[in-house]
C-alpha cells in the first residue's frame, strides 16, 4: 500500500503546513503496524520538500506523487513514484525517484555498484542508480498495466545535498533508462529530465492505473524463463512424482474452464523430489503461457534456484520469491503459487490491534493464486513460528472452503534412495516410535562415526579431494563471529566451531551474500567447492544436498539415562532459545534430522559428549 498519495502541489501546501513529517508517520503506523525509524522521518521531511520544489519551478505541480510506493513482491518500496502524461506520446508516464540526502560518497573498490558513504561508517550500500534501475525492471516485470509497455517507466537518484563534485566518482556507473543520477548542483539536468518525461497536466488517471496490488509475471518474462527451465530440466517424474504434477496441471485447466481453486499438498521427507516437481511445472506453466512464482522461506536456497535456472539472466530470478512477499497481492492473481519448503511458512504472533489488517502467511499464501501447491516435509520444522503442518494448511483451507488434494512422495533420491537410513535418522532423535535402533548398513549409504573431530574431517576431506562434495555441519552451539583482518589487512573467519579438548576448530560458513576472503557467500556454501572448510549451520544446509554428509553433534543434544536431553543454555540460537521447553526439545531434534539427512552417499557423525558417542558406538558398528 503506497503511504500517500497527492499532487506535487498539495505537497508543497502540507510542507509549508509542516504536517508532512506527522501524516506520513501516522499513516506509516497504520499500513505497517509499527513506528518508522528516525532515518526515514527525517528523509521525508528534508528530501521530498526538495524533490517538490524541483518539481514545481519547471511547471510540474500537477504531476500525482505516490510516497513509499511498494515494489510488487517484495518488501522495498521507491521513496516517489511519480505519474503523468508523456508530453510527447499522451501515454501514462511514470517516473521512480530515489532520494539520498548524502552529501560525499565514492564507489568500493572493484565492486562499481556498491558504495561508501561519508558519516555512514564502513558500511556498503547499494548505487543509489542500481538501486532505482532494480526498482524500475522489478516494477515493469510485474505490474499488469506496464506489460508490453516497460517504455512507459523511468528512473532516477536525486541526491540533493550533494555537487557533482562531491559525488564525482559515482557518476562512473553507466546511466540508461531506468537509472540516472543528478545532484543539487545538476538541478537544472534533473529539470530537464524531468520535463521530458512528464506534461504539466494531472497525474491522477495514469496512477489510478498502476494498481500496485495487479501483479503478475509479464508475458516476456514467462517466455524467456520457459526457455531457461526447460532447458535444465533433468529428471523423469516417477509415480508419486508424476501423480503431483499430474493433480497440479488438471487443476489449473479447471480453473481456466471455469471458476474453480484448489489447494494441492505434496509431503516427502529429504531427497524425494519435491523441488524438481516444483521446476518441472515452473517450466510447463511458462510453455502454456500461465502465470506462476516459485515462493520458499529460504534465501540461500532460493539463491542457488535461482543460480541453477538463470545463472546469466537476472530477469528469470525475480520468478523465485519468498514467502513473505504476497500479503498484498490481488486475490487469486496468479495461476499457480508454488509454495516449496513450505514447512518453513510462518505463524507470527499478531497484536490483537492489528488482527482486522494482517493476515496469517498460510492464508496470503492460499489468496494469491488459483492453484496454490504446498510441498514440505512436516520434520524440517527448526525455528518456533514455523507452522509449516499439512493439518494447519488443511484447516486454513477449509475455513475459506477450498478443497484440498494430498500426494506423499513415497520414493526418495537424496541418502542414496535408503528408505533405512531415514527411518534409522527418524527413529535415532526419537521422531518415529520404537527408539533408537542399530545401523544393519545398506548397500547404497554408508554411515560412519568419528572418535575425534579429526578423524570426522578426515574422513570428509579424504571423500571431497576424490571429488565428491562433502561438507561439514554442526548444532548451532558455538557463536559466530563476523569476518575479522590481520595486520596485513587479509579478511578472514573466526575459527568458531572450537573444539578445544581436541585441538581442532573451524570457522562457521560466511554469514553475508558476498564471498569473503576467498570463502563462498552463505547462499553458496553448499554448491561452491571453496566450501568445505567451513561448517555449515542449520539455515545454510537447509534445502540442500551433497555427497557426503559430516554432523557434529553439540552439547544441546545429548544422550542420559536412555533419552535425548536438549540443553537449551548450550545453544547460541537466540530465537529457538525463546521457545517453550517442550517446543525447543522438538525443535532441536528437527534440526538434527535435517542435518543427518542432506548426503546423498554417505553420513559421518561425531558428537561432542562422550556419553552420547558411547550411545552412537552401539548403533554404528565398524570404523
Amino acid at each position: 500500500m503506497t503511504l500517500l498519495r497527492m499532487a506535487v502541489h498539495d505537497l508543497v501546501k502540507e510542507c509549508d503546513a509542516v504536517t508532512l513529517g506527522e501524516n506520513l508517520s501516522r499513516r506509516f503506523r497504520v499500513v505497517h503496524g509499527y513506528e518508522a525509524g528516525e532515518s526515514e522521518q527525517r528523509s521525508w521531511r528534508n528530501s521530498l520538500p526538495a524533490l517538490a520544489d524541483v518539481l514545481v519551478d519547471v511547471g510540474l505541480g500537477n504531476v500525482e506523487m505516490l510516497i513509499e510506493y511498494p515494489v510488487p513482491l517484495s518488501s522495498y518500496r521507491v521513496d516517489v513514484l511519480l505519474c503523468g502524461i508523456h508530453p510527447v506520446t499522451g501515454e501514462p508516464s511514470y517516473v521512480a525517484i530515489e532520494l539520498k540526502q548524502w552529501t560525499k560518497a565514492r564507489p568500493v573498490p572493484d565492486a562499481e555498484d556498491l558504495v561508501l558513504v561519508d558519516g555512514m561508517g564502513n558500511v556498503a550500500r547499494l548505487h543509489p542508480v542500481a538501486q532505482v534501475r532494480r526498482y524500475c525492471d522489478h516494477i515493469a516485470d510485474f505490474t499488469k498495466s506496464l506489460h508490453g509497455c516497460e517504455h512507459r517507466i523511468s528512473g532516477a537518484a536525486y541526491l540533493h545535498n550533494a555537487t557533482d563534485q562531491g559525488v564525482d566518482q559515482l557518476f562512473a556507473f553507466a546511466p540508461d533508462a531506468h537509472g540516472q543520477l543528478f545532484t543539487g548542483s545538476s538541478r537544472e539536468k534533473f529539470q530537464k529530465f524531468l520535463a521530458e518525461r512528464l506534461a504539466p497536466a494531472a497525474g491522477v488517471q495514469a496512477a489510478d492505473a498502476l494498481r500496485p496490488e495487479r501483479v503478475a509475471p509479464s508475458k516476456k518474462l514467462m517466455d524467456v524463463a520457459a526457455e531457461g527451465i526447460a532447458d535444465r530440466s533433468q529428471f523423469n517424474l516417477l509415480n508419486e512424482q508424476r501423480v503431483a504434477y499430474a493433480l497440479v496441471m488438471r487443476a489449473v485447466k479447471k480453473a481456466r474452464d471455469a471458476d474453480f481453486k484448489e489447494v494441492v499438498v505434496v509431503t516427502g521427507g529429504p531427497g524425494s523430489g519435491k523441488s524438481v516437481i516444483a521446476l518441472e511445472l515452473l517450466g510447463e506453466l511458462y510453455r502454456n503461457d500461465l502465470s506462476a512464482l516459485h515462493a520458499t522461506g529460504s534465501k540461500a536456497f532460493t539463491t542457488t534456484l535461482q543460480q541453477a535456472t538463470a545463472p546469466n539472466d537476472p530477469r528469470v530470478k525475480k520468478l523465485f520469491r519468498y514467502f513473505y512477499e504476497f500479503s498484498r497481492v490481488e486475490k487469486n492473481g496468479f495461476d499457480v503459487l508454488l509454495c516449496d519448503e513450505a514447512h518453513r511458512i510462518r505463524d507470527p504472533y499478531i497484536p490483537p490491534k492489528y488482527r482486522g489488517r494482517h493476515r496469517r502467511q498460510v492464508e496470503e499464501l492460499l489468496d494469491a493464486a488459483r492453484v496454490p501447491v504446498f510441498l514440505l516435509d512436516e520434520h524440517q520444522v527448526v525455528r518456533p513460528g514455523e507452522m509449516g503442518a499439512v493439518g494447519a494448511i488443511d484447516k486454513a483451507a477449509r475455513a475459506m472452503n477450498l478443497p484440498v488434494r494430498h500426494v506423499h512422495l513415497g520414493g526418495q533420491f537424496r541418502c542414496g534412495g535408503s528408505r533405512a537410513y531415514e527411518e534409522w535418522v527418524l527413529r535415532l532423535l526419537s521422531l518415529s516410535p520404537g527408539g533408537p535402533l542399530p545401523w544393519q548398513g545398506d548397500d547404497h549409504f554408508s554411515v560412519q562415526l568419528a572418535d575425534t573431530p579429526q578423524e570426522f574431517e578426515a574422513v570428509l576431506r579424504s571423500h571431497h579431494e576424490a571429488g565428491g562434495q562433502a561438507r561439514m555441519t554442526a548444532g548451532f552451539c558455538w557463536p559466530w563471529s563476523r569476518p575479522v583482518r590481520d595486520s596485513d589487512n587479509v579478511v578472514g573467519l573466526v575459527d568458531d566451531v572450537s573444539l578445544p579438548e581436541w585441538g581442532w576448530a573451524r570457522p562457521w560458513n560466511v554469514q553475508s551474500d558476498r564471498s569473503v576472503g576467498g570463502y563462498p557467500s552463505k547462499n553458496l556454501w553448499a554448491t561452491d567447492p571453496a566450501g568445505f572448510s567451513q561448517v555449515g549451520c542449520i539455515y545454510t544446509a537447509q534445502g540442500f544436498e551433497y555427497d557426503w554428509n559430516g554432523v557434529i553433534l553439540g552439547p544441546d543434544l545429548v544422550w542420559r539415562d536412555g533419552a535425548w536431553v536438549a540443553d537449551r543454555q548450550a545453544t547460541k540460537d537466540t530465537v529457538v532459545a525463546g521457545a517453550s521447553e517442550q517446543e525447543f526439545a522438538y525443535l532441536i531434534r528437527n534440526t538434527y534430522k535435517v542435518l543427518l539427512t542432506r548426503g546423498m552417499r554417505g553420513t559421518v557423525l561425531f558428537s561432542t559428549d562422550r556419553a552420547t558417542r558411547e550411545m552412537l558406538r552401539t548403533l554404528v558398528k565398524g570404523p
